[in-house]
């Protein structure tokens, strides 16, 4: 499968961890949206989109996120602690909803992924800088919250093509630059 496109769109709190919005299209015919560029203890990394995971209430059988105190529905009182545990011992709050399957894969979208968060980077500090929008806007976006975004159109960006070869990974290592489908109607 072929990295066609990567958007990104940078966010304005330089104090969150979380430093990009990014969308993915592979083939030109399949889009991941939320992927989500992070600053964490040993670097930065990309996180795949997830859900939050949810029980339900003894008392009503209200779906509740595993962090509510009370139920959504009834108000009743939640037990706390009761997410599973994940290997390390901490709290498994959140599953992912798309996510490569070997790890030789997730080291190429991850390395394509910060290379274009890279870049759109760089273009931010350029004046007269105007982010492009990145299409299908989440709903959870309010227009103080990002200070932008971009199309990657170009998808042999600098280091992103060899990385993907040296992975070994078929397929990836032709990711020649083209141009975009135009919209359809």
């Amino acid at each position: 499968m072929e990295i066609t496109e990567i958007r990104v769109r940078l966010m304005g709190r330089r104090n969150d961890k979380l430093r990009a919005l990014c969308s993915a299209t592979f083939d030109n015919s399949l889009a991941i949206h939320d992927l989500k560029v992070i600053d964490g203890a040993k670097g930065q990394f990309v996180a795949m989109p997830s859900r939050k995971l949810t029980d339900r209430c003894a008392r009503c059988g209200g779906k509740n996120h595993l962090q509510a105190r009370f139920c959504n529905d009834c108000g009743a009182g939640l037990p706390a602690e009761r997410a599973p545990k994940d290997g390390r011992g901490r709290p498994r709050l959140h599953a992912d909803v798309a996510h490569p399957i070997h790890a030789a894969y997730r080291e190429a979208l991850q390395a394509r992924v910060l290379a274009a968060f890279h870049d759109e980077l760089e273009r931010s500090k350029l004046p007269g800088y105007r982010p492009a929008a990145l299409g299908d806007e989440p709903e959870d976006f309010e227009e103080g919250d990002a200070a932008g975004s971009v199309t990657t159109a170009a998808v042999g960006a600098a280091g992103a093509a060899g990385a993907a070869g040296a992975a070994g990974i078929p397929g990836m290592s032709a990711m020649a630059a083209r141009a975009p489908e135009p919209p359809r109607p």
